[in-house]
């Protein structure tokens, strides 16, 4: 079995310690309640304090939680927040296109799957939550790469593989695809990224009308596209329709 890593484990405990007090601790409060040397628990207060995770205060020298794991925390609830307010929508999404529905967020150079509904019908499927799909090839992927600058950097810092002969690499043309995204609304993987599927993406905003995260209906490109190859255009309008009903819980508004 792997052995932990000491020094996360005496920070884990340093967090834990300044969360569980109303007041300020001075480094040999820290030191003592956690059995450390006072040299010892200082350096790790400081590489704490350095990542912005603890604060001290100038007058006393105390040290107390810092800004960054209140953002983090935020960061946390934001995405359960998403999930909680898609759950509706994308049941009725995958009920009314007969279609799996994904809700994906940005999560290290890649899309995160959060949230999946079943394809409403007796087939055999496997649960996707906590996946990764790329960003330049997915339809999830390009409409956050296309709303989301972060995306928009990684996407084009990472390697773009070519997973099928469709699969665009080049920045130029990714750079393309992005523009049309803005421009409609809306993405499409048309056998980009799997040889036989197809799918259709749409981003949700937040109250303060930022990108959090995109949904989308993906299946066989017989069913998802027409005859000319482009996905339906009903199908196009549902997607939009239940990321803007989930954006409105979100506070967003009217887009």
């Amino acid at each position: 079995m792997a052995r932990n890593i000491q020094s996360l484990e005496r920070a884990a405990a340093m967090l834990r310690l300044l969360a569980g007090g109303e007041r300020r601790l001075g480094l040999s409060d820290v030191a003592s309640s956690l059995g450390l040397a006072k040299g010892t628990a200082h350096g790790i207060l400081r590489t704490l304090q350095a990542e912005g995770f603890v604060e001290q205060d100038p007058a006393s020298g105390r040290y107390q939680l810092g800004a960054e794991l209140l953002r983090l925390g935020n960061s946390y609830l934001d995405v359960h927040e998403l999930r909680a307010r898609a759950l509706v929508w994308t049941d009725d999404l995958a009920r009314a296109s007969g279609e799996s529905v994904y809700v994906g967020v940005l999560h290290q150079s890649g899309v995160l799957i959060m949230h999946h509904v079943f394809r409403p019908d007796d087939s055999r499927q496997v649960l996707e939550v906590g996946a990764m799909q790329p960003l330049h090839s997915t339809a999830l992927g390009k409409v956050l790469s296309a709303y989301d600058p972060v995306a928009h950097t990684q996407a084009l810092e990472v390697e773009r593989d070519a997973f099928t002969p469709r699969t665009v690499t080049d920045p130029i043309g990714f750079e393309e695809i992005l523009g049309l995204t803005r421009a409609r609304g809306w993405a499409a993987d048309v056998e980009e990224t799997w040889e036989g599927i197809a799918s259709v993406a749409a981003p949700i905003h937040d109250r303060r009308r930022m990108p959090v995260g995109a949904v989308a209906v993906a299946g066989a490109v017989e069913r998802v596209c027409g005859e000319g190859g482009e996905p339906r255009a009903a199908l196009v309008a549902s997607v939009r329709d239940c990321a803007r009903s989930v954006s409105r819980d979100l506070g967003a508004g009217r887009f």
